[in-house]
């Protein structure tokens, strides 16, 4: 091969490797980084408490370039959250760009949004809570982030085609709640990710469980519409202009599409909708503990809860956009055989997903 040649081709394969897209691996992690009283968290995380190590050790593993944490206490001045950056760091995961605000949990309206006749109840807050800011959500990010758009005050009455609980012909618990609740138990939020060749834009949320209520059926509606939120987004349906470019539906549902209780067709619809792709995040973990009786593959099982009932689920999503192109996807639950196991059990009954993409 003659030297002019040769040059030639050693600059097609530079400019070959410089153009080659870049694999960027997103997370979700509801990590029940959730304390019983504000500061708690922080010193856990500054004395080394041992789940939050183990957490720690379980993004370690994973090394995600964008991560959505759910069950994060949040404080006004995000001390926390550095703190747990700065932990991270310690064994080699750098998030120099980090977003959180404050979550709907523990926001007073002094209203009984129950309906159980107190007021001042952790249920009586905007979202479920014993304090502000009770496990928030925060992103940590490889890359950096641009102007949030936090949807966390709309209205639930505003939604259209919203199925909150009426009894008796009235809204449930009254009409001056109905009118104060907020949609979002924690928060909805879309992120912008600045990310090599393009910005992907996070549409992240903690939506409430749908148990612990009664026959008005109060939060399984409201968990419902909070994942029911993002298709009226993208749909144009709502007060706010549609995301810009592909988006990543991202976070904890608290709802499985096949098994437990919810309103399920909340969650399949999202699942389905074709300008969403679903790569069904799979483990070796989830499929060697499942549970009998269960309709949904149980290999995709995100959570680890008390059996029989409700069991391990699927609950936590990474929802690239159709446009994207997904290299791989996988939940982080190790076979029990697996040393490994030990730690991902002490950090949450949760598993962290991840999944990663490619930008056209």
């Amino acid at each position: 091969m003659g030297r002019l040649t040769a040059l030639c081709l050693a600059l097609s394969l530079a400019a070959a490797s410089t153009t080659r897209a870049e694999t960027i691996r997103f997370a979700t992690y509801a990590a029940e980084l959730d304390r019983r009283g504000p500061g708690l968290l922080l010193a856990d995380i500054l004395k080394g408490e041992e789940q939050v190590q183990a957490v720690i050790a379980v993004i370690a593993e994973a090394r995600p370039d964008v991560l959505l944490l759910t069950g994060f206490d949040h404080d006004r001045e995000g001390h926390a959250l550095a703190a747990f950056a700065q932990a991270l760091g310690a064994v080699g995961v750098d998030y120099p760009h980090r977003f959180a605000a404050p979550p709907n949990t523990g926001v007073e309206t002094g209203r009984d949004m129950d309906g159980n006749g107190k007021l001042g109840e952790a249920r009586d807050a905007q979202g479920y809570g014993a304090f502000t800011g009770a496990g928030g959500m925060a992103v940590l990010s490889r890359y950096p982030l641009g102007e949030v758009r936090d949807f966390s005050t709309f209205l639930w009455a505003d939604l259209p085609g919203a199925i909150a609980p009426v009894v008796d012909d009235r809204p449930f618990p009254s009409p001056e709640a109905h009118a104060a609740q907020r949609l979002s138990s924690v928060a909805h939020w879309e992120v912008p990710v600045a990310l090599p060749g393009g910005t992907v834009r996070l549409l992240a949320f903690n939506a409430t469980t749908p148990v612990y209520d009664g026959p008005e059926d109060l939060n399984g509606r409201r968990n419902h519409d909070e994942i029911v939120f993002w298709r009226r987004l993208l749909d144009g349906d709502l007060p706010f202009d549609r995301p810009e470019g592909p988006v990543v539906v991202i976070g904890n549902a608290n709802l499985d599409p096949a098994d437990g209780e919810g309103r399920r067709e909340a969650i399949s619809a999202l699942i389905a909708d074709p300008r969403l792709a679903d790569p069904r995040p799979a483990s070796d973990g989830a499929r060697g503990v499942a549970n009998p009786g269960h309709a949904g593959d149980p290999a995709l099982d995100t959570v680890d809860w008390s059996d029989p009932r409700p069991g391990n689920l699927r609950v936590d999503y990474v929802l690239p956009d159709a446009r994207l192109t997904v290299v791989s996807a996988g939940v982080l639950w190790p076979a029990p055989s697996d040393p490994f196991a030990e730690t991902v059990n002490a950090a949450s009954r949760h598993r962290l997903v991840w999944v990663d993409i490619v930008l056209p």
